[in-house]
């Protein structure tokens, strides 16, 4: 039996041709597998959540649950313009211990927001922030004292290293009466080891307004990995304030030297 086959055009040959090229030079790795369309629309706009879990929630060196475990998760959204805005919570159980303040109080609320930008290799980060905890004002400090705290805060960052001021603008700052005006300032160090691991290094002062027996100086050293579905993080925390009795809440030294172990993941 004779088939006969029509001649190909040779506008079809060209085309043919070149999606035998495109895939030949893609099987190369010289072009990607794919691309978007051209007419794609790009978005300025990023949303991202985390999620992590610790063996003992330390903020500014002092521990904030007790030296319990503390679940924590979060939200932030960004824009290409640099503003960009949040919330994270976590347990705590500080509140409830050290004054209390509120009783039933489980959990902090931090929402925050700010701008962000580079000038040339330095880059800042201008904003504010609200610390805010659930729980029912305890009879004896209503009207008095509140956890709740804000502030405003600068940043600035120039390749392994950053600088971070913090100030108090809310009337009582973390419980402490007519504690406006408080400060925190922290400088912090990153290095990458490569496969994944690193190293940070931490030291911060704290300043509370009218209530110098507050006031200490709190350091951080440890190591991370990227595990590939998260990060793991084991530091030493301490502070010079450990033994002070303004530290001291319900019988725990919360400010004193903790090794803790943390995990944490983005999405």
């Amino acid at each position: 039996m004779l088939i006969r086959v029509r001649a190909i055009p040779h506008a079809l040959l060209r085309v043919i041709d070149m999606k035998r090229l495109t895939c030949l030079l893609t099987l190369c790795g010289l072009l990607p597998a794919s691309a978007p369309a051209a007419d794609e629309p790009t978005t300025p706009h990023a949303l991202t959540f985390n999620l992590g879990v610790t063996t003992d929630y330390i903020f500014r060196g002092i521990s904030q649950s007790q030296h319990d475990p503390a679940l924590s998760a979060g939200m932030d959204y960004s824009h290409a313009s640099g503003l960009y805005a949040g919330a994270w919570a976590s347990t705590q159980k500080w509140v409830d211990e050290a004054g209390p303040y509120k009783d039933g109080s489980d959990f902090e609320l931090d929402v925050y927001g700010g701008y962000k930008g580079t000038a040339g290799d330095i880059g800042y980060d201008i904003g504010f922030i609200r610390y805010a905890y659930d729980g029912d004002r305890n009879a004896a400090t209503v009207g008095f004292v509140t956890p709740d705290t804000s502030e405003l805060y600068l940043g600035l960052s120039w390749k392994m290293l950053s600088l971070k001021y913090s100030h108090a603008v809310s009337k009582h700052f973390m419980g402490w009466t007519n504690g406006r005006d408080s400060t925190y300032l922290e400088l912090n160090a990153t290095h990458d080891l490569g496969n994944g691991w690193g190293l940070l290094g931490h030291i911060g002062h704290q300043k509370v307004e009218n209530n110098s027996i507050a006031s200490y100086t709190d350091w951080k050293v440890g190591v991370t990995k990227d595990v590939g579905f998260g990060l793991v993080t084991l530091a030493y925390s301490d502070t010079d304030a450990d033994g002070a009795v303004a530290y001291r809440w319900n019988g725990e030294d919360v400010g004193k030297g903790v090794l803790a172990l943390s995990f944490s993941k983005s999405f």
